[in-house]
């Protein structure tokens, strides 16, 4: 029964749906594998123990009727704990919302649970999702399953470290600065942040019940998984427009090209001049550039004319600084709050990254932020995303560094990080290769491509063409059949 755990969803739904298996078994398994190993990791901060069994079963009395709830049906999953869940706490990791009780559903747990997926629980997060590690003052913070010294990465730690270590098949997570796409490559798993706006944000958190609706940009709604095809079906079942929030356009999914890897145009890039990688970071994108020229794939070093880091980096700040002044509760994400983590902790005194960022930019939108300033960072993140757009049009994919480094040891919140013996700000090293995606709104899916010298996993990131997700994790799949190495972490079976 414990080899049930580390099947794909897809496969999990088929075998449910073929009789060879039933949903209390499968729930059974993943109960067992919770219990044996959750302690240690901290991945699931909520278990709803007795709701999901009654949900497995009533999942094998339907089948028995001749019912198919629908793509999902009887499969357990598991949803970030900054997604509302009737009748189930959702707490974000924050302190006030410690006893919060949703009466409704958010958009994409309702559309999970209408394609037959059981809800096992929630898991663990950064506070709030304002961090690159999964800490919070409710729970203990989520170690990584392959060594839990280190950081399982945040803001989705939780769904990242349940995915690979089989206490879930699927989770679903948030991406406004590389909170699916980090905690993936960290955990060794496959993670998807879609097109801006592809998929409704209602009923999602940092965004405090009460609280304004404020971060309608860049904020995007992914999933984590073990495979791409289960990758490509959370994300079918999930993405779309929605009543709750009529800014997500009713946009129909793409159909793939059916692109072989000699007909595929690939650009690639393996650090940005002004944030270094990790040498084993760089030396495992090369081996997969030299792999895919091998298989007659058409790959080229390239950078968009024009892109500048700094630039994109400032840009990002500003939009996060109009945002955030609003969408969090004055007294824990204050102004002040805003400008110590800019100046004292993003630069480490230093004068060339503070000239990085132009973090003095920054000033007017954290001290007195202005209509005309909002409308004017907007219109700039307009050209930048259409400036993106026109670049891609010559290439199928890019494919980028995910982070700086890989998974680090835990360390105080914002910590500096160590690249290869240099100290680098902590949302430097972090957000770098990241952010620019949220900023321009384009669909990124992170593969895993090797593990460092001491056994940490090493993914890559895949950038497509926005509303194009299909096709981009067709290319995905392809390349990850020549190129990728996942893995299952020791000591989990």
């Amino acid at each position: 029964m414990s080899d049930l755990v580390f099947l794909p969803a897809h496969q999990l739904a088929q075998m449910i749906r073929d009789r060879q298996v039933s949903a209390v078994e499968v729930f059974d398994a993943y109960l067992a594998q919770i219990y044996k190993h959750n302690s240690k990791l901290n991945a699931i901060c909520t278990l709803d123990e007795d709701n999901a069994r009654t949900r497995a079963k009533l999942a094998d009395e339907a089948l028995a009727r001749g019912e198919h709830w629908g793509a999902l049906h009887g499969v357990p999953i598991t949803i970030k704990d900054i997604f509302e869940t009737v009748g189930l706490r959702t707490t974000a990791g924050y302190i006030p919302l410690k006893d919060y009780i949703p009466q409704q559903d958010a958009t994409v747990v309702a559309r999970l649970r209408t394609a037959g997926a059981v809800i096992l629980g929630k898991t663990n997060m950064a506070e709030l999702a304002s961090d690159f590690q999964s800490t919070n003052s409710l729970f203990p913070r989520v170690n990584n399953p392959w060594n839990l010294d280190y950081t399982a990465g945040g803001s989705s730690g939780g769904s990242a470290a349940a995915v690979a270590a089989g206490l879930s098949p699927l989770d679903i997570g948030n991406d406004i600065a590389g909170s699916v796409r980090q905690p993936a490559t960290f955990c060794g798993v496959y993670g998807l942040k879609p097109t801006d706006r592809r998929i409704s944000t209602a009923g999602s958190i940092p965004e405090v019940p009460g609280m304004p609706l404020c971060l309608r940009q860049m904020l995007t709604i992914g999933c984590f998984a073990r495979s791409l095809e289960d990758i490509r079906l959370c994300f079918s079942l999930i993405a779309g427009a929605d009543l709750r929030r009529p800014d997500v356009p009713p946009i129909p999914l793409d159909t793939p090209s059916g692109k072989s890897l000699q007909d595929l145009k690939i650009a690639w890039i393996d650090q940005w001049i002004e944030v270094p990688v990790a040498a084993e970071i760089r030396g495992a994108v090369q081996t997969v550039v030299q792999k895919l020229a091998q298989a007659g794939t058409h790959v080229e070093r390239w950078l968009p004319k024009d892109f500048d880091l700094s630039t994109v980096w400032n840009l990002c700040g500003r939009m996060e600084a109009y945002i955030n002044n609003y969408a969090q509760p004055k007294d824990r994400y204050n102004v002040l709050r805003s400008l110590e983590l800019l100046f004292r902790t993003a630069t480490q005194g230093d004068k060339k990254l503070r000239k990085l960022g132009n973090f003095s930019s920054f000033l007017p939108e954290l001290l007195n932020p202005s209509l005309r300033g909002y409308f004017e960072t907007l219109t700039e993140r307009d050209r930048f995303i259409a400036q993106i757009d026109e670049a891609l049009e010559a290439w199928d994919v890019w494919l980028t560094p995910v982070t700086a480094t890989p998974a680090f040891t835990h360390c105080p919140a914002w910590s500096a990080i160590d690249i290869d013996g240099k100290s680098y700000p902590h949302a430097v090293a972090n957000g770098s290769y990241t952010m620019p995606f949220n900023l321009s709104g384009h669909p990124a899916v992170v593969i895993p491509i090797g593990q460092t010298h001491n056994g940490l996993p090493i993914g890559i990131q895949i950038i497509g063409k926005r509303w194009r997700e299909i096709e981009l994790l067709a290319i995905a799949q392809e390349l990850d059949k020549a190129v990728g190495d996942f893995r299952h972490p020791l000591g989990y079976f």
